[in-house]
């Protein structure tokens, strides 16, 4: 995977919408749509702001768990996407980001 572009700039993962933690587990077991996902990896920058480099490796995210059983992109909960795109805005809490990537097997 390339990058994980997360615009949940509340998110203390999120550096320049670049997601830099060690791991993204998106959840979503039933979804059909984006909107019934979500980023298990959110952690609110009010309480987490020192974690934008949080990474084993030398850059962004690399590792993307997916529970989203019905996407088009989940291979034994792996994302295949080249890239993945995380919205949110502002949230507070993980149940209020989606994966935009999700696509309907």
């Amino acid at each position: 995977m390339d990058k994980i572009n997360c615009n949940v700039e509340s998110c203390s993962h999120n550096n320049s919408r670049i997601c830099y933690a060690n791991r993204v587990n998106v959840g979503g077991r039933s979804a059909k749509n984006p909107c019934d996902t979500c980023c298990g990896s959110f952690l609110d920058k009010k309480h987490y702001s020192n974690l934008t480099n949080n990474t084993n490796s030398d850059g962004s995210c690399d590792c993307l768990v997916c529970d989203a059983i019905n996407c088009h992109y989940n291979d034994n909960k792996l994302c295949t996407a080249n890239s993945i795109s995380v919205s949110g805005g502002n949230a507070n809490i993980y149940t209020e980001t989606n994966c935009d990537t999700f696509k309907l097997k």
